[in-house]
């Protein structure tokens, strides 16, 4: 059933089955009718429902269940990631939140199996947990940019389908998010962190000249959704010019998977009246 506001659940309208990147309107909003207003107006209602729900799976988590969500946050640069963790999930119980960014590699971890340090940051029992670029770093940017052989990076899509199995098999609730901006929306967003001194430090001069290999990256992306999006972890895309729209359609995502798990209030390990007593007598 659609939500306020939403024509077609985010669930649905986002899905990436049969979706061609190429074809991709990244302004668009997807089974959303409403403007950017009445987004913004509904984003603020439903952040309390994700809250809620964030601070129930944690409580559960301190109650010994082992469940966990993980969301997979995926996109060129300035597609908004970094909004979505400090927007959306900045608006959760940071004790509950487990928060992984994924640069290149360390000498570290480039001397072990690339799932490696993915393993090592996965969320505990009762954590929402969030990677800002993920272990598809190792079948995009690997892939653009020729860093191992094909025979090495080729295998890493069933690799990682029986990788994302195990952990929804072990109860992590797995929430993969590719977010697309428009070339034109990226060069205004790199623009505006070289007009701001504010933003200096967001900005990479190496951002420029990934832009060249645009074709590449869609090509890559386009696998990475046909090859990877199984039943147990289905990619949802984002089009994601307008930031409130991104924002409001994780959310939804996240409140979807949470109310999933059905999870109720942990009950009380001790006598509610007997300790009422006590403190009354204290």
């Amino acid at each position: 059933m659609a939500k306020k506001g939403w024509s077609v659940p985010a669930t649905e309208a986002l899905k990436a089955d049969g979706l061609r990147i190429a074809d991709l309107d990244t302004s668009g909003t997807p089974g959303f009718k409403g403007d950017k207003s009445a987004g913004q107006e509904l984003l603020a209602e439903r952040t309390e429902v994700l809250s809620a729900l964030q601070e129930r799976l944690y409580a559960n988590g301190r109650s010994g269940d082992l469940r966990s969500v993980l969301l997979v946050l995926q996109g060129m640069d300035t597609a908004g990631k970094g909004g979505i963790v400090r927007h959306v999930i900045g608006s959760v119980d940071p004790q509950g939140v487990d928060h992984a960014a994924f640069g290149v590699p360390t000498e570290e971890e480039k001397r072990h199996h690339y799932l490696w340090r993915i393993r090592k940051a996965l969320p505990r029992g009762g954590q929402l947990g969030v990677f800002d670029r993920s272990h598809y770093e190792d079948v995009l940017v690997v892939r653009v940019h020729n860093l191992v052989p094909k025979e090495e990076w080729e295998p890493r899509y069933d690799e990682i389908n029986a990788f994302e199995k195990e952990l929804v098999d072990e109860g992590t609730t797995v929430v993969k998010v590719a977010m697309f901006v428009s070339l034109d929306e990226q060069k205004r967003r790199l623009l505006e962190r070289l007009e701001r001194p504010d933003k200096y430090w967001k900005f990479n001069p190496a951002d420029i000249d990934e832009r060249g290999y645009w074709p590449d990256y869609q090509e890559a992306y386009q696998a990475m959704l046909e090859r990877t999006s199984t039943k147990s972890a289905p990619w949802h895309v984002i089009p994601a010019d307008r930031k409130w729209y991104s924002r409001l359609a994780i959310t939804e995502l996240l409140i979807d998977a949470l109310e999933k798990l059905d999870l109720e209030w942990p009950p009380a390990k001790f006598d509610v009246d007997e300790q009422k007593k006590r403190l009354l007598e204290a």
